[in-house]
C-alpha cells in the first residue's frame, strides 16, 4: 500500500492522480465532459457525467497499482457548485448548478435590498452574489416539484461537489463535507465552523439536508468500488488545497492557481480578516479542529479566455499559440479585453458587466487580441494583490510582502508569468510541481494515514522552478494599469 489516490475533480473534467508515498506524481488519467448553457449566464453540469469520468479515471490508477496498492484517497474539488439527490436512491434531482451560473442574481439583490447581506458577510465572511451554493441551492427547491416538501421530510441531500463524491464512493454511507468547501456554500457561519441556522432560514432551506462539516483531514468513509477497502482521509475545495499544496502555512503567505479561472489566497493565520475592499474571509483548512483563515479574491475567466479564442473565436488551435502571438504584437497598441463573459468577481463583484475590447484600430489584429487576452489576467490578479495589501495593512502591489506562489495551467505560459510579476512589481515563483491542487488533497489524506509529514515537513520539500522577476519600469507599469482600470469602469453595470 504504497501509493496515495488524489481526485481532482473540475469544472472541466476529472482526474485521477496517482502519488507515491513521498507524493511525487506517478501517473494520472483525465476525462473531459460537456458544460451546459440552458439559458444565458446558465451553467450546468450532468452530474452523471462529474461521476462516471471520476469512476473511470480512478479505476484507470486503481488498474496500475493493483488491489492493496492504494492506502488512502483525497479529494479536492470545484467549489460551489451545487448538487441535490434522493437520499434512498442516489439520484440527482437536477442538474449541477455550476459555480459560474448567475440564475440566482435577482434573489441575491432581493436579499441585499431588504439587508442581510451585513449578516451573511459577518458570519459567512462572503458577499450576497450568485457564485455560491445557497441562492442556488434555494432555486433548486423552488423550482424542482415536491422538492421543498421532500427535503422537509428528510428525503433529500444536498452537496458540493466533494459531499456529492464522498456520497457515491461510499455507496450511500457517508454525507460529509470539509470545513474548506463548507466555507463556500454561503449557509456556514466560518467563526463557529457550523452551519448557520438563521441563515438557512432565510433561504428557507431546511437544515436536514445538509451534510456533516469535518476537518480537511478526517475519516470520509471507505469506498470498495476501486478494489478492497480504501480510506477517504482528505477533502478540500481546489482553491484551499492548492494554498496547501503551496505550502502556503505561514500567515502572509500568497499564491494565486490560474484554470478556469483565477484564484488567489493570503494566509490570515487564526484571525478572520473582514475585508474592506470587496474580497472573501473565508477557511484556508481546519487541522485537529483548528482553523486557519484566508482573503480570498475570484476572478471568474483566467484561462477560460484561451478557451474563447480558440472555440469562440477560432483564434488558435491550443492554447500554447497565444506566447508566440503575444511575442509578435505591436507594442505601440494599447488593447485591453476585459474578460467579463460572466459578470466580474473580486474586487467587482459585478454579476450583470459583460466581456468587452478596447483600444482596436485598423492595424489590430489576432496578436494584439491574444496579447490582451494574457495580460487580462495580470491585470485582474493586480486588482486583487491590491485589495490584500490594503486589507493586510501592507504596502506593495504583492497584497502581503511575499513572493507570490503561482500554479495552474496558464504558469506554464513564461510570456504571461513574466507579464504578471511586471505589471504586479513583485516576483512570482513558479514551483517545480505544478499539480498543487492535487498535491494538497493527496497530502492530506498521506498525513491522515500516517505516511507523510504534518505541515512543517511539508513544507521544506516546496522546491522552486523558476522565479519572474519584476523588469518593466514603474512609470509604463502605472501606464498600462491605468488603461486597465479605464476599461473596466466602462464595462461596469451600475
Amino acid at each position: 500500500m504504497s501509493h496515495i489516490l488524489a481526485i481532482d475533480q473540475g469544472t472541466t473534467s476529472s482526474r485521477a492522480i496517482l502519488f507515491d508515498t513521498a507524493l511525487n506524481v506517478i501517473d494520472t488519467a483525465q476525462e473531459e465532459f460537456p458544460q451546459h448553457f440552458p439559458h444565458s449566464g446558465w451553467v450546468e453540469h450532468d452530474p452523471a457525467d462529474i461521476w462516471d469520468t471520476t469512476l473511470r479515471s480512478c479505476r484507470a490508477m486503481a488498474r496500475k497499482v493493483g488491489d492493496g496498492g492504494i492506502a488512502a484517497i483525497g479529494i479536492t474539488n470545484q467549489r460551489e457548485t451545487t448538487l441535490l439527490w434522493d437520499r434512498a436512491t442516489g439520484k440527482p434531482l437536477h442538474r449541477a448548478i455550476v459555480w459560474q451560473d448567475r440564475r440566482t442574481a435577482d434573489t441575491c439583490a432581493r436579499l441585499r435590498d431588504a439587508g442581510h447581506e451585513d449578516i451573511v458577510r459577518a458570519r459567512t465572511g462572503l458577499l450576497l452574489d450568485p457564485y455560491f451554493s445557497a441562492t442556488k441551492l434555494a432555486w433548486l427547491l423552488d423550482n424542482i416539484e415536491g422538492a421543498r416538501a421532500r427535503a422537509e421530510a428528510g428525503e433529500l441531500a444536498f452537496g458540493t461537489v466533494d459531499s456529492y463524491l464522498i456520497w457515491q464512493l461510499t455507496e450511500g454511507r457517508v454525507h460529509a463535507t470539509d470545513a474548506t468547501n463548507a466555507a463556500r456554500t454561503m449557509l456556514c457561519d466560518i467563526t463557529t465552523g457550523d452551519w448557520d441556522s438563521e441563515i438557512c432560514a432565510l433561504l428557507e432551506i431546511p437544515m436536514s439536508v445538509l451534510p456533516e462539516i469535518r476537518d480537511c483531514a478526517a475519516d470520509f468513509g471507505t469506498t470498495t468500488l476501486l478494489g478492497g477497502k480504501i480510506p477517504i482521509l482528505g477533502v478540500a475545495g481546489d482553491q484551499q488545497a492548492a494554498t496547501m499544496g503551496q505550502a502556503c502555512f505561514r500567515p502572509g503567505m500568497v499564491k494565486s492557481t490560474y484554470g478556469t479561472g483565477c484564484f488567489a489566497l493570503v494566509n490570515t493565520g487564526d484571525r478572520m480578516v473582514h475585508s474592506e475592499n470587496r474580497l472573501l474571509s473565508t477557511v484556508a483548512y481546519r487541522l485537529n479542529g483548528r482553523t486557519t483563515y484566508a482573503l480570498e479574491g475570484s476572478i471568474f475567466i483566467a484561462g477560460a479566455v484561451v478557451q474563447w479564442l480558440r472555440d469562440g473565436l477560432g483564434l488558435i488551435e491550443t492554447a500554447a499559440q497565444t506566447q508566440p502571438m503575444a511575442e509578435k504584437a505591436d507594442p505601440e497598441q494599447a488593447v485591453y479585453l476585459v474578460p467579463a463573459f460572466t459578470g466580474l468577481g473580486a474586487p467587482y463583484w459585478d454579476p450583470d458587466a459583460r466581456g468587452a475590447i478596447f483600444g482596436l484600430t485598423r492595424g489590430t489584429g489576432p496578436n494584439e487580441v491574444a496579447r490582451a487576452a494574457l495580460e487580462s489576467v495580470g491585470y485582474q490578479t493586480r486588482d486583487l494583490m491590491e485589495a490584500m495589501a490594503a486589507d493586510m495593512g501592507r504596502d506593495g502591489n504583492s497584497g502581503s510582502g511575499e513572493v507570490l506562489r503561482v500554479d495552474g495551467g496558464m504558469t506554464a505560459s513564461d510570456w504571461t508569468m513574466q507579464f504578471l510579476a511586471d505589471i504586479l512589481g513583485a516576483e512570482v515563483d513558479r514551483p517545480r510541481v505544478l499539480e498543487t491542487t492535487a498535491l494538497g488533497a493527496a497530502w492530506l489524506a498521506g498525513m491522515q494515514a500516517g505516511l507523510c509529514p504534518g505541515p512543517d515537513g511539508f513544507a521544506e520539500t516546496w522546491a522552486l522552478d523558476q522565479r519572474f522577476k519584476p523588469q518593466m519600469a514603474e512609470e509604463r507599469r502605472d501606464v498600462l494599469y491605468a488603461g486597465w482600470k479605464d476599461a473596466v469602469r466602462r464595462t461596469l453595470s451600475g
